[in-house]
């Protein structure tokens, strides 16, 4: 209960604050953390996960807003809490998880340097108009209205950073936004301060929670609101098991995360039925809670009911708030999001890494996160199959001083150990036979000068194929025979052996021409030449090939 108050309290500023950065009033922050917060512990698959909105949703939210509306962002939330339990039934929770590391710190870092180029007006207290979406011009901006600086909210954001940074080492008991909270807004009401103010900016705020109701949007805007929705599921999928796994190494637990899916789509779902935003679990939060003890989720739950106490009997208060403040608690919440030192660190990851990151943070800054989440996608996916390509070989055997590195001296199932006939050629395939490897296959099978009598192709290092690895086996067997060369496999894993009997390969090629070890293959071409078989050496190794089969 104790940990669920602190975090109440925690959440209150931070609720506000992500809702003006993000385009929307303030209430709204409220109602999410109270509706939101509430459903994602209750049903959620971690027992401390604390749930409400969260930085990460700032930039998304604010580039809805402002192109469809408060209430486009009401229903792209509503539709991607409906994707977000749709993830969570078809048991896609670990899948989410396979996201590469240098997208997710790419966009995290990118979202951090938006965060705090949206948060310089009010720190700085510029007397400016609306600040401009687009990165560049937003601080063109900015420096052409430095000569409304103004000195106090500077001074007053300020004041903020250094009780968030310093606060901490006298007590831990307290959180240290709300304490920087209660000190400024009462500094700036008791000497009058000439800052803008939450009031002075947006009015009254009515914390009072509104009636459920359906987003007035028409069936002609929902189509337009599909990829801003599969946005709001993907990253709040992603931060919500990110900070489930957090809190799992934290509490030495284990969460759902198919169930923890679920309970976020939940979530989504209500949030905008009652004014809200999107929600996702809090990493920073989730550490609080469980930091001041926080076990169960009746924590996060009771953090969701505080939030409602506060804002129904000193919602009115919350006024006062100086919006540099705020401003200076998003300051600290940007430089802890950044991990810029992890940051900095992935510059000695591989090229391919490093690009991925540049090219996902760059696009989060300069164009747009959902654009920045595709393309970092689609590139981690192309450089991992080039590296796939490049690990998969295609290596002559036969002959030992062509190429010895394939094979090696404590091998016994090498094949310089056996006599192979003349007219015969062993190929080697090493690494996962997929589409990327496929024209690396057609390549080197394409120097054999003379077509030999049998061509043997050893898979014993082939832990899986795909179509296009089939497709390019099926034309290397039917060009073979064309040519009258008999192709035999040897050493073929479970996996190779399923996909070739589905494919209609085994049964084309012949089950005779399908073998668990490199002896019985040769032995079959010596039948192939009308040549007596050898006896399998003492010291071989069986391969199973097919269950049953050796």
């Amino acid at each position: 209960m104790t940990a669920g108050v602190i975090v109440g309290i925690v959440a209150l500023p931070l609720a506000i604050a992500f809702a003006i950065a993000s385009g929307v009033s303030p209430e709204r922050g409220l109602f999410t953390a109270i509706v939101a917060g509430f459903l994602i512990s209750a049903l959620g698959g971690s027992r401390v996960q604390i749930g409400g909105p969260t930085g990460a949703f700032v930039v998304i939210v604010y580039a809805i807003v402002q192109r469809h509306g408060v209430e486009g962002l009401a229903m792209a939330t509503l539709m991607a809490g409906l994707i977000l339990v749709a993830f969570g039934l078809a048991r896609l929770g670990a899948a989410i998880k396979f996201i590469p590391y240098p997208v997710t710190i790419g966009f995290t870092s990118g979202i951090a340097l938006i965060i705090l180029s949206g948060e310089v007006k009010d720190f700085l207290g510029l007397k400016m108009g609306p600040v401009p979406a687009d990165f560049v011009a937003r601080w063109r901006t900015f420096v052409a209205h430095l000569d409304s600086l103004n000195l106090w909210a500077v001074a007053v954001g300020a004041v903020t950073v250094a009780i968030i940074v310093v606060w901490p080492r006298i007590s831990r008991r307290v959180p240290s936004p709300f304490v920087a909270l209660i000190v400024t807004t009462a500094a700036a009401q008791l000497w009058h301060l000439p800052v803008d103010t939450i009031g002075s900016r947006f009015g009254v705020i009515n914390a009072v929670l509104p009636a459920p109701s359906l987003p007035a949007v028409t069936f002609r805007q929902i189509p337009g609101l599909m990829g801003a929705a599969f946005t709001i599921a993907l990253l709040g999928a992603v931060e919500s098991l990110l900070s489930a796994v957090v809190a799992d190494g934290m509490i030495g637990g284990r969460h759902r995360s198919n169930m923890e899916l679920v309970a976020q789509g939940v979530a989504n779902i209500a949030s905008p039925l009652f004014g809200g935003i999107p929600a996702t679990g809090a990493i920073a939060r989730t550490a609080t809670n469980v930091k001041n003890g926080g076990r169960t989720p009746v924590a996060g739950m009771t953090h969701a009911v505080t939030l409602l106490l506060i804002a129904l009997f000193f919602g009115r208060w919350a006024g006062l708030i100086p919006m540099a403040t705020l401003a200076g608690i998003l300051v600290v919440v940007a430089y802890s999001m950044s991990e810029w030192r992890t940051f900095v660190a992935e510059f000695r990851a591989p090229k391919s890494d490093v690009a991925v990151l540049l090219t996902t943070f760059l696009l989060t800054v300069l164009w747009d996160l959902t654009v920045a989440i595709e393309v970092g996608m689609v590139l981690a996916a192309f450089l991992f199959m080039r590296r796939m390509a490049e690990v998969t070989n295609v290596s002559a055997l036969t002959h030992e001083l062509q190429d010895p590195k394939d094979d090696f001296e404590g091998d016994p199932n090498a094949v310089r150990r056996r006599v192979v006939p003349p007219g015969v050629e062993v190929y080697e395939i090493t690494g996962p036979f997929f589409f990327g490897a496929a024209e690396t296959f057609k390549e080197r099978l394409g120097r054999i000068a003379l077509r030999p009598k049998v061509l043997i192709l050893r898979m014993r290092h082939v832990p899986a194929i795909d179509s296009t690895g089939l497709h390019a086996l099926r034309d290397l067997v039917r060009r073979s025979r064309q040519s009258g060369t008999l192709v035999l496999l040897s050493d073929v894993h479970a996996q190779p052996v399923v996909a070739l009997e589905r494919s209609g390969l085994y049964d084309e090629m012949g089950e005779e021409n399908v073998h668990g070890n490199i002896d019985d293959a040769l032995n079959r071409a010596r039948e192939h030449l009308g040549l007596a078989a050898e006896p399998r050496p003492a010291f071989a190794t069986p391969t199973v090939a097919r269950e049953g089969k050796a």
